[in-house]
């Protein structure tokens, strides 16, 4: 006999668990089912262990930056406090116990297992089954996925998750992608001592960012002796046991771990998509700006291809969580979704790209203006590359999209996502004062830049306040 309760969450990740627990808050009897771990990949695999990554190896560089600027200084990199924090303050040593008793402590019902859709408004787990009397939410997400290169299969590995769990650096590392997980995790390993060579079949780094942007990171890796190689071809991997060999055409490469950054797959397979009308062979799950898949059914977070990011799935939900209680509120809107690489230059961008624009035959002007430029970044010297690109519609006078690439470019962008949402008039932002000296001045520069353009120039203002400065 069927278990009659008013919302089935399928998945836990960030926005399912948001969204199970609003629900239960707002007095309806919800069931989470959750297979892995409550809260999904970003707390335990991506988001939160990577940054601790991130953030220790910031300082590894930093203090590397100290001679020529502050004295003298040293620093011997060691694995150990990283691996440490990660297990205990993270992730628990990979134990949801935490999240799991804060969702039932909002009154969820965590149900362990598989959901699967086997009927409108019905979920089966194991041999329970549920009727959803309001609906199902579905939140599965995606995990890692590897490319058919011929003699990869079988061998061990690394993805994100295997990454975050190393108590170990090794001494060398063939990184197979070269988007956001592969280059974050190139400079983390690199800073700890490993040789790390970053390969990737596009013809830059962060194919899906400016092309400033994958210009930028090259120089900056290659500079710190991390090898990159782009427009190349893996043809075969083989592992003898304790060393990967990487194949590309007439070049081998070889190290002794090999990460797979290549991408994601949404996971839904299983899920029952038929029984509600939905293809069981889709990329992704389409839905309106209520988040509503099907009747009965809403989808959120990567599995429908919106953008896959922690905050745009908590975004969704929320959106979700309104229309399910009939609550008024504005549709789901993506024109300003921001998002951020952490990597040293961090890369940082909203709303669409310059090549972007122009597939959409937006009428759009750029400007380019590097950070060392801005007092700020002059002021920064050791460390400060990084620019800030923006690209605005000629017609509206409005910001599209806009890339902040530098010191703390992803609290740059802040500013910029709320220009790119609120469609501001660039008029407007060049009217604003602009704290000095700060970095986000680079901004008033590009939109002066841009103004010069309309003008049928190019000059720019001024960033650099008295004499010799």
């Amino acid at each position: 006999m069927a278990d009659e309760v008013d919302v089935v969450v399928i998945g836990l990740g960030p926005g399912g668990e948001d969204a199970a627990g609003r629900l239960a808050e707002a007095g309806l009897s919800v069931v989470g089912v959750e297979s892995r771990l409550v809260g999904g990949e970003c707390p335990f695999y991506a988001c939160v262990p990577t940054k601790m990554m991130v953030r220790a190896a910031g300082l590894v560089a930093e203090a590397g930056r100290v001679p020529g600027m502050a004295g003298g200084a040293s620093v011997r990199p060691d694995w150990g406090p990283v691996a440490a924090r990660i297990r205990d303050e993270a992730t628990d040593g990979w134990d949801d116990t935490a999240a799991a008793d804060r969702l039932t402590g909002k009154g969820v019902r965590l149900v362990r297992g598989q959901g699967r859709i086997t009927g409108p408004r019905e979920v089966t787990v194991g041999d329970q089954v549920f009727n959803a009397r309001r609906g199902i939410v579905l939140n599965t997400g995606t995990s890692p996925t590897a490319p058919p290169v011929d003699g990869l299969a079988g061998t061990p590995y690394w993805t994100n998750r295997e990454a975050v769990q190393a108590t170990e650096v090794p001494e060398s590392l063939l990184v197979l992608g070269g988007g956001v997980v592969g280059v974050e995790t190139a400079q983390v390993f690199s800073r700890f001592d490993s040789r790390v060579t970053v390969v990737e079949a596009a013809d830059r780094l962060l194919v899906n960012d400016e092309p400033e942007s994958g210009a930028l990171l090259r120089e900056v890796f290659e500079r710190e002796g991390i090898g990159v190689r782009t427009g190349v071809n893996v043809t075969r991997v083989t592992h003898d046991g304790s060393e990967f060999t990487m194949h590309l055409g007439d070049e081998t490469l070889s190290a002794d771990r090999l990460l797979v950054a290549t991408g994601r797959r949404p996971n839904l397979r299983g899920l029952g998509l038929g029984a509600v009308g939905l293809d069981e062979n889709a990329r992704r799950i389409a839905v309106d700006g209520r988040m509503r898949a099907a009747d009965g059914v809403w989808a959120i977070g990567d599995i429908t291809g919106m953008g896959a990011f922690t905050h745009v799935s908590m975004y969704q939900a929320a959106v979700a969580v309104r229309d399910l209680l009939g609550e008024e509120g504005p549709p789901a809107a993506y024109r300003a979704v921001p998002r951020v690489t952490f990597t040293d230059p961090e890369i940082a961008s909203v709303g669409l790209t310059e090549a972007q624009a122009r597939d959409q035959n937006l009428p759009v002007r750029t400007a380019v203006v590097p950070i060392a430029e801005s007092t700020r970044g002059w002021i920064h010297k050791a460390g400060n590359d990084g620019f800030v690109k923006l690209v605005e519609d000629v017609e509206w006078g409005t910001l599209v999209g806009a890339t902040a690439a530098g010191p703390s470019g992803g609290e740059v962008l802040g500013f910029l996502a709320v220009a790119v949402h609120t469609e501001t008039p660039t008029a407007a932002l060049r009217e604003m004062i602009y704290a000095y000296p700060t970095f986000h001045r680079t901004v008033e520069s590009a939109l002066a830049d841009l103004a010069a353009q309309a003008r049928g120039g190019v000059r720019r203002r001024p960033d650099r306040a008295g004499s010799g400065a």
